[in-house]
This record gives C-alpha cells, sequence and structure tokens, in this order.
C-alpha cells in the first residue's frame, strides 16, 4: 500500500489514487437520482462538484462510499469498492453531514472513538483537533456546538486517517469568512500534496477560488467534466460596463447594432454582443460622453445558471420569470 510522507507519493502511486465513476446509475421505484454517470477525480487538483438540488450530487457521493447500492455501473476509490479497503480511514476521509454525531459526547471523544476503529493513536487526535481550530472547546459536548463548529468537527473526523482521498459535500457550510478561507487554503494545500480533493458546494464564489476542475450535474445526467477555466469560458460570455451620461441614447444605438443590453444600475449599461472597440467607435461616431468602458470578466455562476437552466427542479415564479431575461444581473 503507498504511504504518503514529507517527499509525497511518487507519479506510479498518485495514477492509482483515484475516483472512478462508469455508467453508475441509481433509482428510486421510477425515480431515476444518477443517470449513467462516467467521470474520474483526479489527484493533484481540487475537483468540485456542482448541480442544483435534486441533481444527484450527495446520491453519487453515497454511492462512492458504498452507503448505497448503485442499481447499475461501478465507482472505486483508489483501484477498488470503498468497502474493499483494509482501511478506510486511512484511504478516503468524507464530510457528507457533519451534525451526524452523538450529540452527548464531546468533541475529543468522538475522534477518539473513531480513531479506535482503525489504530489511530491518541496524538492523531489531538493534531487534527489543532488542525481544524477546535482545542479550546474539544472537550465540550457537540450538542452545544454551533453550526460552524459542528462544520469544523467533520472535516477534522475527515482528515483524521490522513486520506488519500477526500470526499466533502458542502464543507464550508455554516463557516464564518475566516473558517472558509481557512478550509479553501487546506484543500488546495492538500491537493498541491497530491491528493485527490472531491467537494460539492452551492457557493459559487467559494468555488471559483477553491477548484481546478468541474464536475456538473443537471437530473443525474453529466453535464460537463472539463477545468475550471475552460468551463467558464465554454458558457459565458464577456459583458462589456458602460457609464455614461447619455446611457438612454447610447443604449438605442447598441440595441440597433444587434447587442444586448441590462442596466445594473442607473447611469450604466451592461452590454452583450459587442466589443469595446465597436462600442467606443459607435459613441464617438454620436458624441456621446464615455465615463467607462470596460470588460466584465465571466463568472462561474454565471457559467453555472446557463449551463443548469434547464436543469433545475424548483424555480419559483420569480426565477421562472427571470430566465427569460437576456442577461441576468451577476453583481
Amino acid at each position: 500500500m503507498f504511504r504518503y510522507d514529507a517527499a509525497g507519493w511518487g507519479n506510479d502511486a498518485c495514477d492509482a489514487f483515484v475516483i472512478e465513476a462508469r455508467q453508475l446509475t441509481k433509482s428510486y421505484g421510477e425515480k431515476v437520482a444518477v443517470d449513467d454517470l462516467t467521470f474520474t477525480v483526479r489527484p493533484g487538483v481540487v475537483t468540485g462538484f456542482l448541480g442544483p438540488n435534486g441533481a444527484g450530487k450527495s446520491t453519487t457521493m453515497r454511492m462512492i462510499l458504498g452507503l448505497d447500492a448503485p442499481s447499475a455501473g461501478s465507482v472505486t476509490v483508489n483501484g477498488k469498492p470503498y468497502a474493499e479497503h483494509r482501511q478506510p480511514l486511512s484511504e478516503v476521509g468524507a464530510l457528507l453531514e457533519a451534525r451526524a454525531v452523538h450529540t452527548g459526547r464531546s468533541a475529543r471523544n468522538h475522534l477518539r472513538s473513531m480513531a479506535a476503529t482503525t489504530g489511530l493513536g491518541r496524538r492523531r487526535v489531538e493534531d487534527v483537533i489543532e488542525l481544524v481550530g477546535l482545542h479550546d472547546v474539544a472537550s465540550q459536548r457537540v450538542g452545544n456546538f454551533s453550526l460552524g463548529m459542528g462544520q469544523r468537527l467533520g472535516i477534522a473526523a475527515a482528515l483524521l486517517g490522513d486520506p488519500k482521498t477526500l470526499i466533502l459535500d458542502e464543507p464550508v457550510n455554516g463557516l464564518d469568512p475566516d473558517g472558509i478561507r481557512w478550509i479553501r487554503n487546506l484543500l488546495r494545500g492538500l491537493a498541491d500534496e497530491g491528493r485527490t480533493v472531491f467537494l460539492s458546494s452551492h457557493l459559487m464564489s467559494e468555488m471559483a477560488l477553491t477548484a481546478d476542475h468541474v464536475i456538473v450535474v443537471g437530473k443525474g445526467r453529466l453535464l460537463r467534466d472539463q477545468s475550471m477555466s475552460d468551463f467558464i469560458a465554454s458558457e459565458s460570455s464577456d459583458v462589456v460596463r458602460v457609464r455614461s451620461p447619455q446611457v438612454r441614447e447610447l443604449e438605442v444605438l447598441l440595441t440597433a447594432e444587434g447587442a444586448e443590453t441590462a442596466s445594473p444600475v442607473d447611469g450604466t449599461l451592461d452590454v452583450r454582443g459587442l466589443l469595446t472597440d465597436q462600442i467606443g467607435t459607435i459613441a464617438g461616431r454620436a458624441g456621446i460622453t464615455l465615463y467607462e468602458l470596460s470588460t466584465q470578466a465571466a463568472s462561474l455562476e454565471e457559467a453555472y445558471m446557463a449551463m443548469t437552466a434547464d436543469s433545475l427542479d424548483f424555480r419559483s415564479a420569480s426565477e421562472r420569470g427571470s430566465a427569460t431575461s437576456s442577461i441576468t444581473d451577476a453583481a
């Protein structure tokens, strides 16, 4: 069995540290929660797992960890089904439900009971307590923990066996800004060591800062499996931000040239379909003063919304109406 040390894992070892799903399918009666998913999560990068509520993300993670049996297909972690690993905590660290802890136990005793199942010593328990910042409350009952403290305990449990692979469902849920920055840096550091990091989150801004690669699912089906930069570029178009005291006059001219516009604030236009040079030329010919003419980079949120618009199971009346708008306010 390969072991991680200060020198990292060799290339041959890293090749085995993958999550491989092949035609993975899960049905509950007539409801297909996961539909023929095939993907590979590789080491050395943070892979984000994205999709609307009901898209099958949690079910997929449960099947990876052997908590749910596939209706068809297969999934392996580091070369074999999770249940076949002799020391699973050293192979995979998982956080699916941080609050799934006996509320009468202290954080320290919870981790000690987990460590005892796989031969880990008390020193390792203290190490992860320090790592996640729970030292001052480690003797308190978990039932008294805040949401953020419970989340840190769940992350400590995932890290307990010093695993090669991490599977985390909404790891930043309940964390304050400092905690979010901490988990971001932690996950990036673990990936840099050559570990496999697979996480889901609905916080697009945070995922954009953390993940290198994205797997996007909708209604149980694979929609995208590509690098973060390629995904954003393929699903988004850059917006040109224009500020002018004559913004309404300019808007008429731009729409006549085929542009799509929106007004996030008074005196400002967001324009798609024309480049900055084209807009500047049109304004110059009409004698229109410009205070700002800049390209607004496409965002992960914009790309995600465009990709999953047809995969939403739950949508309010206002959301259904906004889906028809030509430009979504990304502010």
